[in-house]
């Protein structure tokens, strides 16, 4: 009798193990719920709502639209049913009708059948830029993580436990052999990301030695350090940066979805102060995120209808890192990011359009349909911050098989003339 007692034991004790494991996760699930609530509740104390009702929801939603002071508190990411417009009735979504690119405009675009779309956007990428140049830029975390913001894509918010450590701001000499190796692989732009929500003054000045130690190797200076004013947009520029990263994220009905401790306007009027600052700025959005081919529209919408539309546009497709909210989200259609980056071509013809982060996870059929669509910069190196980029050897090897051939940034062009 005792042989066949075994596995039943074996059985229960696997029962227990599963048992237990789903206990941790509804465990983990609730304590995150309780950490959302609470950044939910000190922003609200903090400031009033001002996000105005949405004026484009069909008349069978109207009736159950609520006020603003009404908005239920939602959990990343929203599980409400979106109806057609793609953002429940309940946003400040402008449809830029007077805008160079009316959201309607934007969306036709996506539904272009696929290669009416391809040929739109290659006539136009031609006849602004060289089709077979290919900007390398290279993308270091000078500080990592122990953000205090909740976006529900980043492995470097406080927020989730993803592994990410928490790290000081990197010496002028840890960077420096960074930027030698950057420029000896081939880029002409060197990006610095550093996780803050907003910098203090003492951390402009220290970036902005950084910043020195870029421009005395020849390379373009880019950097991302969160919100920033007027007069620290001004010391960077007099140390020399030439392109600020401040990305928009996603559709502006859909961003309190996706982080709840800043709203877009506050990214807004980041862009405006770099923008007055005389800095280029360098903003795009991630893809991927759940959201419909409205929402994607309404992204690129409200990137080309900026008072001056970014030089530098990122079009990063999700990277579900674990312990994110966002880590399930299912993947999307490789051929749907194609389309974006087509979009993003034609709405901003002179923009350089970077095929960003997602780039590891995408086979080179797509990376090649990407560049075919009016893709021109890419990130070149080892690592994008904290998730994987494509290898050095590897993306030399792809571009050489598509005849493509690096280019440096329009700046550095311009003052190598």
């Amino acid at each position: 009798m005792r042989t066949h007692e075994a596995p039943q034991l074996d059985a229960n004790c696997h029962m227990r193990h599963q048992a237990d494991d789903k206990v941790k996760q509804v465990t983990k699930r609730a304590d995150y719920t309780r950490a959302w609530f609470k950044s939910y509740t000190r922003r609200a104390q903090a400031r009033p709502h001002t996000m105005s009702q949405c004026t484009t929801s069909s008349s069978s939603d109207a009736s159950s639209v609520q006020s603003a002071d009404a908005k239920p508190i939602q959990i990343v990411p929203r599980k409400a049913v979106l109806n057609a417009h793609g953002c429940g009735g309940d946003c400040t979504d402008p449809n830029f009708d007077n805008g160079r690119w009316p959201r309607d405009k934007v969306l036709a675009l996506f539904n272009l059948p696929f290669n009416d779309l391809m040929w739109q956007a290659q006539q136009v990428h031609r006849a602004h830029w060289d089709a077979n140049e290919v900007e390398h830029a290279t993308l270091l975390s000078v500080k990592t993580g122990g953000c205090p913001e909740d976006c529900g894509y980043c492995p470097q918010s406080s927020s989730y436990d993803t592994g990410v450590e928490a790290s000081k701001l990197m010496s002028p000499d840890e960077v420096r052999e960074a930027v030698v190796a950057a420029r000896d692989a081939g880029a002409s732009r060197f990006c610095m990301g550093a996780a803050w929500r907003a910098p203090k003054d003492r951390d402009i000045e220290k970036v902005a030695e950084l910043i020195g130690v870029i421009k005395a190797e020849g390379l373009e200076a880019c950097c991302t350090l969160g919100m920033l004013t007027d007069t620290q947009a001004h010391s960077l520029k007099e140390a020399g940066l030439d392109y600020y990263n401040h990305n928009l994220d996603t559709a502006p009905e859909l961003y309190g979805d996706i982080i709840s401790t800043r709203d877009m306007q506050d990214r807004l009027d980041t862009l405006s102060h770099v923008r007055g600052a005389n800095i280029k700025v360098c903003s795009g959005g991630i893809v991927g995120m759940g959201e419909t081919r409205e929402g994607r529209a309404g992204l690129i919408a409200q990137l080309a209808n900026l008072p001056t539309f970014p030089e530098s546009v990122p079009i990063n497709d999700l990277v579900r890192v674990p312990g994110t909210p966002l880590a399930d989200t299912p993947a999307l259609d490789p051929l749907e990011f194609v389309r974006t980056i087509a979009v993003a071509r034609i709405t901003m013809p002179t923009a350089r359009v970077r095929l960003s982060a997602g780039r590891q996870a995408m086979s080179e059929a797509v990376q090649a349909m990407c560049f075919l669509a009016g893709a021109n910069s890419i990130f070149y190196g080892d690592k994008l911050l904290t998730t994987g980029n494509p290898e050095v050897e590897r993306d030399r090897a792809l571009l050489d098989k598509l005849g493509l051939r690096s280019g440096k940034a329009v700046t550095a062009r311009l003052n190598a003339a």
